[in-house]
């Protein structure tokens, strides 16, 4: 399913908030962007113990109970995990990872809250959340009625509410640097093949195996990364390379690789923008030279306005520096410029931009076409 709007982090809290109480939520998204750990979240908030079922792990007897004969009739009992006294929330994770019978036999707990005889306790709150068809996990197609019984709201990943949340939660330095300087890397769409791919729950894990791999924690990257030190400095490089490309997309930990090479000169994008600095200009140094590139890019399409007329002093030097160093970056590397004002991502530099990079350098514009 695909909705036509995508909430956050923290709009979904509030969608929980005011929603659940009254009607179940059914959360959408990819895998690893977070939803098992924000209703997780929203029910601590609440002071409601989260009870989880995992969907593609159940089946109707889970949910139903099993009969016992009482007297001259039978009665169905419900599972202890679900028949509770106490108001609780009810997660259904992977509920779209159900079989169809299990799907059925949840109809009367989300419609109604109620198991055969069973009803929830007042206050109580039902919450599922599945995959997406197109993110290529183990997804089974949703009947009708269970879709019409559920709100239902799709989560999109926000990077500045993410690192929020990392820095509170101490991830490590080299990852929370390089999300924020590159924020179009914390999330990619699940790959056809198989492979590692991006993720906030993939970064995540980065972090924890930088930790355990002795490259430290805190807030100084520079310290972090001399701690790691094992033995010589191509042993370090090879054990970084062997954790980013196996938790991230390959593409991704090419470039975090490239970014930590470069950590013992971390301003260096800054001081070439000031004209303190220039590019790197040797063969060896190619891989440091496109990151630096991608992070020009990312930051002229962050400060760089969609129209000319709303420039200020500050974007009106970088739009003057932007030019001079696109020439010099030019005369290095000609793919890599041309990266630089590329349409990558379907992202594009601002109009004015490009009409004013054509007519400062139309051959690199002319060898792009």
């Amino acid at each position: 399913m695909n909705l036509a709007y995508k909430v956050t982090q923290e709009e979904l809290a509030d969608v929980l908030l005011h929603v659940a109480p009254v009607r179940p939520v059914f959360i959408w998204g990819a895998p690893g962007i977070g939803k098992s750990s924000l209703v997780e979240q929203f029910a601590a908030a609440v002071g409601l113990e989260c009870v989880s079922l995992l969907g593609s792990q159940l089946a109707p007897e889970d949910i139903i109970g099993i009969p016992q004969i009482r007297g001259d009739v039978s009665v169905f009992l419900p599972p202890k995990k679900i028949a509770r006294k106490e108001p609780y929330c009810l997660f259904l994770d992977e509920l779209n990872a159900c079989s169809q019978e299990v799907q059925k036999a949840f109809y009367s707990l989300i419609l109604d809250r109620r198991i055969g005889e069973y009803h929830l306790p007042a206050g109580s709150v039902v919450i599922g959340a599945g995959n997406r068809t197109q993110d290529g996990a183990i997804v089974k197609t949703m009947s009708s009625a269970l879709i019409n019984r559920m709100f239902h709201v799709e989560l999109k990943v926000s990077p500045k509410q993410w690192l929020a949340w990392a820095y509170t939660n101490d991830l490590h330095p080299f990852v929370t640097d390089y999300i924020a300087q590159r924020p179009d890397h914390l999330f990619s769409e699940p790959p056809k093949i198989e492979e590692p791919y991006s993720t906030p729950r993939s970064w995540h894990m980065l972090s924890d195996l930088l930790k355990e791999y002795g490259f430290g924690g805190g807030n100084d990257i520079e310290n972090s990364f001399g701690a790691a030190k094992m033995g010589t400095d191509a042993m370090t490089e090879a054990w970084l390379r062997m954790l980013a490309y196996g938790c991230v997309s390959p593409s991704h930990a090419g470039m975090f690789l490239a970014y930590t090479k470069q950590l013992s000169n971390r301003y260096l994008l800054s001081e070439i923008i000031k004209g303190e600095a220039r590019w790197p200009s040797e063969p060896s140094q190619r891989d440091v030279l496109y990151f630096l590139a991608q992070s020009f890019r990312a930051q002229l399409l962050k400060q760089l306005p969609e129209e000319r007329r709303l420039l200020n002093k500050e974007t009106q030097m970088l739009t003057h520096r932007a030019k001079a160093l696109m020439k010099e970056l030019s005369s290095i590397n000609y793919e890599i410029a041309q990266m630089v004002v590329s349409s990558e991502g379907g992202q594009t530099l601002p109009d004015w931009f490009m009409v004013e990079i054509i007519r400062d350098l139309p051959r690199l514009v002319k060898k792009m076409g």
